[in-house]
């Protein structure tokens, strides 16, 4: 009993994700939850469709049948096969799900890695290619997005750091208000430079000032947004949307909202908006309404210099209408799994791990919290559908908009509630503060990891293959 207290507070305690799983497998073992990952048979998932399926890929890999392989790879696979991505699967031990999901994705993965090696006339690099990108498309990719939150944001780098420091960083990322600027960071830097801005002795997040009562009688917003926009230009270098996916091979995403009503939200990128300076893209999705002005985008013009974008209009935070745009990172960039981490106040609290509790206590639970947010979102579409009052129509629809919006992900990470302080949002942390939120988003992510390790183990294999063949067939035509 003591050994199995002082694991279960070691993983409490643990300051890193080895200290974490380590007691979360020997808390595994004390329990017996590891003979269930060693046991195939589950109502969960086809465990015998999997297990034909390691079968059939192992002896042709072994046979180096390339052909008959690479027919079965591109004929059968899919990113839920047998439903072996099922979240039920990962909410029976700590350390991860069944060995035989394991040991598909492995076989996976070496058939892949194989067919990219293999050095016979057959499977000409042109052939190679062909294959692993029609594949890799068919199977589809996972995003990172970020949600907003002002200074709870903070919250996003923890997540950031520990899927890097693991490789497990999808390279499509996205983000929304402080998503925005946190994804505007990891997507201006190398790792390399990530690595040093991020020290702690470098971390400078002072970005909140308010007016003084002067300033808000003159008509200013209640924040400054010079301080806000000092703090971007600290933080992201000054670069486009193309010009940093040139510089990291990261494909950065900012999501912003019209100001007007004749205007659509707008997802930003390297191939919508090529020009545009990524640093005041940040600017216009972290102005939220009431606090902030709606900004006016820039880009780069052909001579490289600084030019006003679509002037005529302005943008207000992307959380609006998109705090997570799943649809339209789908369509753009082949993305089908979704990691969030998701740091709004307001949506926190109704967040639950993705198998729901059955009961009668877990349904009282749902109806307190959730049963009133469904019924202002019902509230407002009604309004939205049968006024149109001037001045006031505006608003009714954005904050219809903010009702009805998905706010989670097929794995979504959250703070601990206790931590969604709306009071601390708008305030400047300081070091202490600054790690300890941090810390959050890394402890936040320790009991997803391996669920992301698996879900994205095959598309983080298509892009290794694809790397290497770049880089050892330069002269093959794309």
């Amino acid at each position: 009993m003591n050994h199995f207290r002082n694991t279960e507070k070691a993983l409490h305690q643990a300051t890193s994700y080895d200290e974490w799983y380590t007691a979360a497998l020997e808390l595994d073992r004390l329990e017996g939850r590891d003979q269930w990952r060693l046991v195939k048979e589950s109502e969960k998932y086809d465990f015998r469709l999997i297990a034909s399926r390691v079968l059939i890929l192992q002896k042709l890999r072994k046979q180096k049948d390339y052909d008959r392989l690479m027919f079965r790879l591109r004929e059968e696979l899919h990113g839920n096969l047998g439903n072996m991505a099922n979240p039920e699967l990962y909410q029976q031990a700590r350390g991860g799900t069944k060995k035989l999901i394991n040991k598909y994705l492995d076989e996976v993965s070496a058939s892949l890695i194989a067919l990219c090696e293999a050095n016979v006339k057959s499977l000409t690099p042109m052939r190679k290619r062909r294959f692993l990108k029609r594949a890799a498309r068919s199977f589809g990719r996972s995003a990172l997005l970020l949600s907003g939150g002002a200074s709870l944001g903070l919250f996003h780098i923890g997540v950031i750091e520990e899927l890097e420091a693991l490789d497990l960083l999808p390279r499509v990322v996205t983000g929304s208000s402080a998503g925005s600027i946190m994804a505007g960071i990891l997507a201006t830097h190398t790792d390399s430079e990530l690595k040093v801005l991020l020290d702690p002795e470098n971390i400078d997040f002072e970005w909140c000032s308010v007016f003084s009562p002067f300033e808000l009688i003159k008509g200013n917003s209640m924040l400054d947004q010079k301080t806000l926009k000092k703090f971007i230009d600290r933080n992201i270098r000054d670069m486009t949307f193309l010009e940093a996916y040139q510089h990291t091979n990261r494909i950065l995403n900012i999501s912003i909202s019209p100001a007007d009503s004749h205007q659509f939200p707008r997802l930003l990128n390297y191939l919508t908006a090529p020009n545009v300076l990524i640093g005041w893209a940040c600017l216009a999705s972290a102005a939220i309404p009431g606090l902030y002005p709606a900004v006016q985008l820039r880009a780069k013009n052909f001579d490289g210099k600084s030019v006003a974008y679509m002037p005529q209009n302005r943008w207000i935070d992307g959380s609006v209408h998109e705090d997570i745009p799943i649809n339209k990172v789908n369509r753009l960039h082949n993305v089908n799994h979704y990691i969030v981490s998701q740091t709004n106040p307001h949506i926190v609290p109704f967040l639950s791990d993705e198998i729901a509790e059955t009961g009668l206590i877990p349904f009282i639970q749902d109806v307190i919290l959730k049963a009133p947010m469904v019924q202002v979102e019902h509230f407002l579409e009604l309004v939205h559908q049968h006024f149109d009052v001037p001045g006031v129509g505006s608003m009714i629809k954005k904050a219809h908009a903010v009702a009805s919006q998905t706010y989670s992900g097929d794995i979504t990470v959250y703070p601990e509630k206790h931590l969604m302080n709306i009071g601390k949002m708008f305030t400047n942390f300081g070091p202490s503060e600054v790690k300890k939120m941090i810390m959050e988003g890394r402890r936040a992510t320790w009991p997803k990891i391996e669920r992301i390790r698996n879900t994205t183990q095959i598309s983080r294999t298509f892009d290794n293959c694809l790397k290497r063949m770049s880089e050892r067939y330069r002269y093959v035509k794309r």
